[in-house]
């Protein structure tokens, strides 16, 4: 199976003259997580992800998107599946353009990791259950937490999302970087950490994604990977006998699980 078969065309993207509040807002009401930035020739330029916007500050929200574009890796509607979803893991992305050809640098269409989970089937000697992918140590916070520190702890521990717990440590929802853009906590989030307007900023409640998600060690891969991309959730919470949180299984998690199970 070819790029070409599963990709998504004519993707949302922006050129890189335009302004990241531009940007921020079309990650908002298209609900993305990266977006192609592309020239005045719709040639690819780079990504923009929401980690970038995440970094932008209140003060330089006039900057062009230009300085936030990062390189990806080329792919092309002829590659194979597994050695785009290699190239998407090398690179931790989630979502990478797709141009016409190594030469031919024109967007034709975008490929994410949903695409890669919802069309092809788990290698059969691809890990079996949730506690051989699942990521152990794994950082939580309560609901009254303002967002201006979740905010902090991603963009230091480059977190896509973490998981809310109760006093007890069950957990009760799932905070992500989706929220904080959708909710347009951001610039509250920069302005509270800088006492400019301190303790402004939202508790994690009032913007958390619910209901909270979750699966034992103990489950499969594959009903991971269906839950997933049937909820489109990013992530889901891993919850011990005692239903207390002790693991995250993430996107990026389960592309590694096809690719340790695949054969080029």
């Amino acid at each position: 199976m070819n790029v070409s078969e599963i990709m998504s065309e004519g993707p949302i993207c922006v050129k890189e003259g335009d302004f990241v509040t531009h940007a921020r807002q079309l990650m908002r009401d298209y609900l993305l997580r990266g977006l192609v930035v592309v020239d005045e020739e719709n040639r690819l330029v780079g990504m923009l992800s929401d980690q970038d916007i995440l970094r932008v500050t209140s003060t330089r929200s006039n900057v062009t998107v230009s300085g936030y574009a990062r390189e990806c890796p080329t792919v092309t509607p002829d590659m194979g599946i597994m050695k785009a979803a290699k190239l998407m893991a090398e690179s931790k992305e989630n979502r990478v353009p797709v141009v016409m050809s190594t030469t031919d640098r024109n967007v034709v269409g975008v490929l994410s990791d949903v695409d890669i989970l919802k069309n092809v089937e788990l290698p059969k000697n691809a890990p079996g259950t949730i506690a051989e992918i699942m990521t152990k140590k794994v950082e939580t916070c309560s609901p009254d937490e303002r967002v201006a520190k979740v905010w902090g702890h991603m963009l230091e521990k480059n977190y896509t999302g973490i998981p809310v717990v109760s006093g007890k440590g069950e957990p009760i929802g799932m905070i992500t970087r989706r929220d904080i853009i959708k909710s347009g906590a951001v610039r509250m989030a920069v302005e509270d950490t800088r006492a400019i307007r301190p303790n402004e900023s939202p508790k994690v409640e009032k913007i958390m994604s619910t209901p909270v998600y979750t699966l034992t060690e103990h489950d499969s891969v594959l009903n991971a990977s269906k839950l997933i991309t049937y909820r489109d959730v990013g992530r889901i919470t891993i919850v011990n006998e005692q239903g207390k949180v002790c693991g995250i299984v993430d996107r990026q998690d389960l592309l590694g699980a096809f690719i340790s199970g695949g054969n080029e």
